[in-house]
Order: structure tokens, then C-alpha cells, then sequence
């Protein structure tokens, strides 16, 4: 085993993402949100798209290159400001590997890019990987909200 790197791994982007975001982006997806919003696969990878069109719904997992290193382990809960949670048990895009993944519907796919609903990235964030949305898999019927059910109004969760 090599030592010297083992802190260290290199990932290779994959595309990027084109949203109409440049300067403030949701903190979660929007499905129907205004604008376009495409994946862009490098030419290599067109190949890799055969049968994705049979799923509705795939997995994004891109880099938050826009992301701050986090400087709290703990952050403020929304709304709740006196009471703490740990950077783990929330959303932040303020991490120490700052990745980002959304479940978003496939629109279409034509040749390498990936027409998709609402995502919560800026324009040109760097994507990482696609993995197919499997219900039987993917769906868990006995989750929860976790501390998200103590907030007043439950301001993001319908």
C-alpha cells in the first residue's frame, strides 16, 4: 500500500452541468423550476447512456466547487438558531469533501447530454457520476425526517 497519498483521491469529471444558476443557487432541487437544465457527458462517455432513457429518475453526484471548507462541525439549526446540529446531520454544501447529489427526472437524452428537471447546482459545477434512480431499491418506506420534524411549519418538507 502506497503511504503517501492515502489522504488524497483523484476523481475525474465526467461533464459538467449547465443550469441557468450563476450566482445563488436552491439549497435543494426544484423540480419545475424556470430555466434549462442539462448534463453534459464528455464524448467519451456517450456509450454509458444506453438504457438510461428506460429509468424516470437518476442520481447526480457532482463537486461543490463553489463550496466554502467547512469552519463549524456544528452549525445553527434552520429557524432554530439556538439549538445545534452536526455538520453530518445536514445539507450544507460546506464539507470536507464537498459533493453534491440530487435525485432528478430524466426529460430526454440526445446523443451526450441529459435534458433533466431542476437541480441545485451553478452553472458549470463540475459532474462526477450518474447512477440510475431504482425504486424497488432506492425508495425506503420506513424513513424519517430525523430532527427536520421538530421545525415549526416544516418549511422544505411537503
Amino acid at each position: 500500500m502506497n503511504t503517501s497519498n492515502q489522504n488524497y483521491i483523484i476523481l475525474n469529471k465526467i461533464g459538467i452541468i449547465q443550469t441557468p444558476y450563476t450566482d445563488k443557487a436552491p439549497r435543494q432541487p426544484i423540480a419545475n423550476a424556470d430555466g434549462t437544465f442539462v448534463l453534459i457527458l464528455n464524448a467519451e462517455y456517450s456509450k454509458a447512456l444506453k438504457q438510461l432513457d428506460s429509468f424516470k429518475y437518476i442520481y447526480v453526484i457532482y463537486y461543490l466547487d463553489k463550496a466554502l471548507w467547512p469552519n463549524e462541525l456544528e452549525l445553527s439549526k434552520p429557524l432554530k438558531n439556538q439549538q445545534k446540529i452536526g455538520l453530518f446531520a445536514s445539507r450544507s454544501p460546506n464539507r470536507p469533501n464537498p459533493f453534491g447529489l440530487s435525485v432528478v427526472k430524466i426529460k430526454k437524452i440526445e446523443k451526450n447530454i441529459i435534458y433533466i428537471s431542476g437541480i441545485d447546482a451553478f452553472n458549470g459545477t463540475p459532474l462526477l457520476d450518474i447512477k440510475p434512480y431504482i425504486k424497488k431499491l432506492d425508495a425506503k418506506p420506513d424513513a424519517n425526517n430525523g430532527w427536520i420534524d421538530e421545525i415549526e411549519g416544516k418549511y422544505f418538507i411537503k
